[in-house]
């Protein structure tokens, strides 16, 4: 009875820190059957004894990343994640975007211009003229935030500029 809560405890702190690995049930190694230190549903774990597995013991890569519960492509990924950053390579990476990919340079200025022509505008009201102007929807507080930080030049992205 005392062995569920902290079960659950550690399931839940596994939430919280975005390393449960939902696929836990398709972890068929043998050692995270017959070891309670070995637990499929910690993520971390479970990349680096699948990648260990094949690098120290010289696994076959397929058969182990279907013991794991991975595709070849992820066993990679994070073979090379671990190089180059040691265990936290291994956690998850943030989700959804990686900056505010709304805000143009085009709707910045736009939004500066607003504010310059009156001071008082709000950003629930910008967000509507930017919705209006543009088509896209922005939340005030992600204007608010944009305005707020200081003109950074953004590095333009050029595919066919030489390496």
């Amino acid at each position: 009875m005392s062995q569920k809560p902290r079960a659950d405890s550690k399931r839940q702190a596994l939430k919280e820190q975005g390393v449960l690995y939902a696929r836990h049930p398709n972890v068929t190694d043998p050692l995270f059957a017959r070891s309670d230190f070995f637990d499929p549903r910690d993520l971390v774990q479970v990349k680096y004894e699948m990648v260990r597995r094949v690098q120290v013991e010289g696994a076959s890569v397929t058969q182990t990343c279907t013991a794991f519960g991975f595709s070849r492509p992820s066993f990679y990924k994070a073979k090379l994640a671990l190089q180059r950053a040691g265990l936290p390579g291994l956690m998850p990476g943030r989700r959804g975007p990686k900056r505010a990919h709304k805000l143009t340079d085009e709707v910045m200025a736009f939004l500066r211009q607003q504010r310059a022509k009156d001071e008082t505008l709000r950003a629930p009201t910008l967000a509507r003229q930017v919705k209006e102007r543009f088509g896209v929807t922005i939340h005030p507080r992600s204007i608010e935030r944009a305005l707020a930080r200081p003109g950074k030049k953004r590095r333009m992205r050029n595919p066919k500029r030489a390496p």
